[in-house]
């Protein structure tokens, strides 16, 4: 019968999870749709030719955000309440999850009221899981006021009292374990208090984990004492805890799902810390906290909680495979490395080698800042040192008890002393102390750098790269050994001629030569000694090579291009895209404020250039106007003068022959005053014409 009804039974669960494509929920589903159904019971046996996932479906908030895509076999996207509910119903278990998301109480409350409501069509058995937050519990009175360390466990859940900020959260469990009690065969609802999520690429907590990465300050802050107790759990063990609800349906509707930890704020922000920066943190006032964009009003109230929690019936009763059960700070390290996995923050490691003057600084620069990672020359880097050392000294112990001020004075006194003796250089061993030191400090390590005209010999790179690592295989073993965490994974040759190496420095500026090598002599000496470095029978580009990092040779031909935007491109090209965050808001608006004076300066030099145009244009047609306009009054001058000329005669005959018969007829008429004039004046003329000569 046992046999009958398994082979009956549905081989699939389809899975409902809203916002698929949010952080919480992403990760949640990513970790489901690799589980197989009823793994997470001790006694079941699944053979693996019957091996089913879970199919997971679910919303997201925008149809082009495809994160989900590579896990979910359905998206919804924009559904109306209607066709909502009928793709729940479409679902064996329907998770809902509220902890970070509080714009989903509403349809959380609403999805789990209509399941309620057509409990009596589901097609089979559903499941509803309520993933909430233990912000319902943060002003929860002590169990034992004279022993606050007493941890709350599931079975104080009746006792929780929620933050102001987070009462519709305390609203929407209760009412989905209320939906649960009336027929529990048809629908179960449990509610999931979870602590705070870190991992895969992490939560709330990645302001500190990006600040510390990118090294930009000395400090990592403590917002407020740091001393509250703040319940989490990795987001892949959070998925777990859904994963065993499913399989073992549990009668226990109310679940707590923390880890083991109770770290305080101020363990895990050291702990980041540690890891990924420098090692040291700051408490500064909560207030602050409001100043930084990462973080909104929820995300201040969490990371505020005071609350020691154990998950008891997780323990006892669940088969969790844990991916960090003692918390974040004792799992760190794999915190980090799934950190830098899912935000592929991966290190740059360039290095530029050539001859004196073929650019290599030049390039570096504008690698290092295209790349943002760190330059790396000799010069500067024995300068920091001393600068370095120099502070620590002046430091009095009670300062600072990290640093060891007698050793600093020691090492001080012991470089200058080499410098002296050396007339300026200091010996090779020093270097490779001080080289590999900052080629291991954390800003290296996280985003990289561009070591610039060093290692010059065989023998350098060998020590300064120098690795106590075992070969793993036969091919490996016969390269010398190196450190992985420091070597460089590109590296480039400025090749240049002589002569073109000469005569750029002969063109180069009185200021810029003055104090350098580049003067003549030691420029001519440095060359030699390069040329004969490279002759020899190992070079340091023979070290790479041994390495399997092959050198790429970039020839300067030109010194047009005294920018090296040639040389530039053709490194990003080899390199590929950064590996690491992009611009940061503040870098954003910089760069759009630039953008934008750079749109308006050539708008305004286009608008400048057209009114110029059009100006020389309107003079050239006045002055075409003013020469048309004269040769017009010209021509009429000359016209009328033309006109006046042809005239004389006629009037001369008219004032001789016509006006005086036409003056004697109008004198007549005026005599007679006949009753028509005009036929007076006409007979007149006709009989006296004969006067006319």
């Amino acid at each position: 019968m046992a046999d009958e009804q398994k082979a009956t039974s549905p081989r699939t669960k389809k899975i409902f999870i809203n916002l698929i494509d949010s952080y919480s929920s992403e990760c949640i589903g990513k970790c489901l749709c690799t589980c197989i159904p009823g793994a997470s019971l001790e006694e079941a046996e699944v053979e693996e030719e019957n091996e089913v996932t879970f199919q997971i479906v679910g919303t997201v908030e925008t149809r082009t955000d495809k994160r989900g895509s590579r896990f979910s076999s359905e998206e919804y996207c924009e559904l109306g309440r209607e066709e909502l509910l009928q793709r729940l119903m479409e679902c064996d278990v329907i998770v809902y999850n509220i902890s970070e998301m509080s714009e989903q109480l509403d349809e959380a409350s609403w999805a789990i009221s209509a399941l309620h409501s057509e409990i009596n069509h589901f097609g089979g058995p559903k499941i509803f899981i309520l993933i909430s937050t233990v912000m319902t519990w943060a002003l929860t009175k002590p169990i034992d006021p004279d022993d606050l360390d007493v941890p709350f466990t599931e079975e104080d859940y009746r006792r929780r009292r929620p933050h102001p900020n987070f009462k519709e959260h305390i609203s929407v469990e209760r009412l989905v374990l209320k939906m649960g009690k009336t027929k529990k065969s048809r629908l179960s609802t449990y509610v999931v208090a979870a602590g705070l999520q870190y991992g895969m690429g992490e939560n709330i907590f990645h302001y500190f984990f990006r600040t510390s990465w990118l090294g930009e300050v000395s400090n990592i802050p403590v917002f407020g004492p740091g001393s509250n107790v703040i319940p989490t759990i990795h987001v892949s063990d959070l998925a777990g805890v859904i994963q065993n609800i499913i399989d073992h349906k549990p009668k226990t509707h109310y679940l707590m799902a923390v880890d083991d930890s109770n770290n305080t704020f101020e363990d895990i922000v050291k702990a980041v810390s540690n890891a990924l920066g420098p090692g040291k943190i700051e408490k500064v006032p909560k207030e602050e906290a409001f100043l930084i964009k990462d973080f909104t009003q929820g995300d201040i109230d969490s990371l505020s909680i005071n609350l020691r929690t154990e998950a008891v019936f997780l323990k006892n009763r669940f088969n969790i495979q844990w991916v960090c059960e003692l918390g974040m700070v004792a799992s760190i390290d794999h915190v980090v490395k799934e950190y830098r996995q899912n935000r592929q923050l991966l290190p740059v490691r360039i290095c530029i080698l050539g001859p004196p003057a073929v650019g290599k600084t030049t390039v570096a620069t504008k690698i290092c800042k295209h790349y943002k990672v760190h330059h790396v020359t000799v010069k500067d880097v024995i300068a920091e040192k001393i600068a370095q050392l120099e502070e620590v000294v002046q430091m009095d112990n009670q300062e600072d008890e990290s640093f060891d001020t007698l050793a600093a004075q020691e090492l001080l006194e012991s470089l200058k002393d080499n410098m002296n003796q050396n007339g300026g250089p200091l010996d090779d061993q020093l270097v490779f102390q001080i080289l590999r030191e900052k080629l291991n400090s954390k800003p290296c390590r996280n985003q990289g750098f561009v070591l610039d005209g060093y290692p010059k010999t065989y023998d350098q790179a060998k020590e300064l790269f120098y690795g106590e690592e075992e070969a793993e295989d036969d091919t490996r073993s016969k390269m010398p050994p190196f450190n992985q965490n420091i070597i460089p994974d590109y590296v480039f040759s400025l090749d240049a001629t002589d002569e073109f190496l000469k005569v750029r420095v002969q063109n180069l500026p009185e200021c810029v030569v003055e104090g350098t090598h580049y003067a003549q002599d030691q420029f001519l000496r440095h060359l030699a000694e390069f040329r004969d470095l490279n002759s020899q029978d190992e070079t340091v580009l023979d070290y790479f090579d041994e390495l399997e990092i092959h050198p790429e040779h970039i020839e300067i031909t030109g010194d047009e291009d005294s920018e090296f935007l040639a040389a530039t491109e053709k490194i990003i090209k080899a390199v590929g895209k950064a590996k690491n965050y992009g611009p940061s808001a503040e870098e954003r608006e910089e760069e759009e404020r630039k953008n934008a004076e750079e749109r308006a300066k050539l708008l305004a030099a286009e608008m400048e250039e057209r009114e110029r145009k059009e100006a020389e244009k309107a003079a050239r047609q006045a002055v075409q106007l003013e020469e048309w306009s004269k040769n017009l009054r010209e021509v009429k001058r000359e016209e009328q003068e033309f006109l006046e000329a042809r005239s004389v005669p006629l009037r001369n005959y008219l004032m001789k022959n016509v006006m005086p018969t036409v003056t004697h007829a109008l004198i007549e008429c005026c005599k007679i005053k006949p009753d028509d004039p005009v036929d007076f004046l006409a007979e007149y003329l006709l009989r006296n014409s004969a006067l006319v000569d």
